[in-house]
């Protein structure tokens, strides 16, 4: 110890030598909790991996273990609206010897995060785990490839891991495409939602909804807006084309009318965009098949994170819808002009004066004009209108506003069904279906 004294020659008073010692101190803690901070940095990197060898089985050890860490992977908020909110995780890949997998809480909102940590070095064999898919994998251009498919599985596991739930608590197929990453953690995120309600979670059970209500959480209001404007807006031709008879022909007009909602459904239906969540195609399917497997439902759909779909084979989702629809036309208007005609003949059997009154509508040739109607316009503007108009531009745009949302696709629909109503009149008159009214 040295004693301090202090002369009138000394020209530093205590006060000032006391705050010197002590910023002198301050300085030495500072870089003191730098090398401390450096030091359990290189622990964390020397011994934080992660183990997604198996989702599956590390799931099970996190619910066994459940012991409290410091290292944890934090999981920002999913958005269900975008393809990808976890872009941005990066979880290295390492294979050790043992590894262990604890499951910490995250007391800020009361989220649970799983934390990876190993016992003992690892080497970095960075090898990809995960992938399923590519151009066979049910309708997945590319799905499930490399980095992509590995990271759509990281989401859904701890998507499913936020809310406490399991894969077996999921459907098969829903938890297949899971683990061959065909999905998001996004899309886990927007079932669990669905579920929540009765009429949803029956609808869930039938595999065409659930791709399309993954897809669309409002497909089935715009099935109803579309079913509701045919309704109407089929009543009123008919009632313009029969004037004073309308009434009298009750049972006709039933007829058109419930072959133009079934119509309708499948307009809304076939090129509605979908998540697939079918198995892969058999490997002994013909290059025809697999090639039209392969191809979206909507060709202007938005593919999921981790999955491409070419020109090709979006051209090709144009072609299929095609050819569904001609089909589902041709035999719609097959039916409701053979129910119409034989209307229309016991009502000339049981009152004579009606003889000359109503005409039989041609079979054949309206049914097979109505079918490729359907298979070239109405494939066109609904292909249009579901994965362009409402997908791509007014869903990004009013996705937290759903009212909204509905209401503009209703206007927005119902001005597509006035379109085609005016295309169909003027391609019937255009090949002699219906003539045009003599101007005087």
């Amino acid at each position: 110890m040295c004693a301090l004294h202090f002369s009138p020659k000394n020209t530093h008073p205590p006060t000032l030598l006391l705050a010197r010692i002590n910023k002198h101190k301050s300085r030495v803690h500072i870089v003191q909790q730098q090398n401390l901070s450096r030091r359990q940095k290189a622990v964390r990197r020397r011994h934080c991996a992660a183990v997604f060898s198996d989702p599956v089985r590390a799931m099970s050890i996190a619910a066994a273990s459940f012991t409290p860490t410091s290292r944890s992977v934090n999981l920002p908020k999913l958005n269900p609206h975008y393809a990808s909110s976890l872009s941005s995780l990066t979880i290295p890949l390492r294979t050790t010897a043992q590894a262990s997998l604890s499951f910490c809480t995250n007391h800020v909102r009361n989220r649970h995060v799983l934390a990876f940590s190993t016992a003992g070095g690892g080497g970095d064999n960075h090898s990809n785990s995960g992938g399923g898919g590519g151009g066979d994998s049910g309708g997945e251009g590319g799905a499930g490839d490399g980095s992509g498919g590995d990271r759509n599985k990281t989401e859904a596991i701890l998507a499913l891991a936020e809310l406490g739930r399991s894969l077996d608590s999921l459907p098969k197929d829903l938890a297949a495409a899971i683990e061959s990453g065909r999905i998001p953690g996004s899309i886990v995120l927007k079932y669990l939602d669905l579920e929540k309600s009765a009429i949803f979670r029956w609808l869930l059970q039938f595999q065409g909804f659930k791709e399309r209500l993954l897809a669309d959480d409002l497909f089935l209001a715009k099935v109803g807006i579309e079913c509701g404007v045919g309704v109407f807006t089929k009543t009123a031709a008919e009632y313009q084309r029969r004037g004073e008879n309308f009434f009298k022909e009750l049972e006709i007009v039933f007829a058109d009318v419930v072959m133009a909602i079934c119509a309708d459904f499948m307009l809304v239906w076939l090129p509605a965009p979908t998540v697939s969540l079918r198995p892969p195609i058999a490997t002994s399917a013909g290059a025809i098949a697999k090639f039209f497997y392969s191809c979206p439902d909507n060709a202007f759909q938005v593919a999921l994170a981790g999955t491409s779909f070419s020109f090709l084979q979006r051209i090709g989702a144009i072609v299929r819808n095609g050819s569904k629809l001609f089909v589902v036309g041709t035999s719609s208007s097959l039916i409701g002009t053979v129910v119409t005609n034989a209307l229309i003949n016991a009502r000339k059997a049981v009152d004579n004066a009606s003889a000359d009154e109503v005409e039989n509508v041609p079979i054949f040739s309206t049914s097979v004009a109505y079918g490729v109607y359907m298979a070239v316009s109405s494939n066109l503007r609904y292909q249009v209108l579901a994965g362009v108009i409402e997908q791509r531009l007014l869903e990004p745009l009013l996705h937290k506003h759903k009212l909204i949302l509905s209401a503009i696709c209703f206007a927005v629909r119902t001005g597509n069904t006035f379109v085609g109503s005016l295309l169909w009149v003027d391609y019937a008159r255009m090949i002699g279906l219906q003539k045009a009214p003599e101007v005087e």
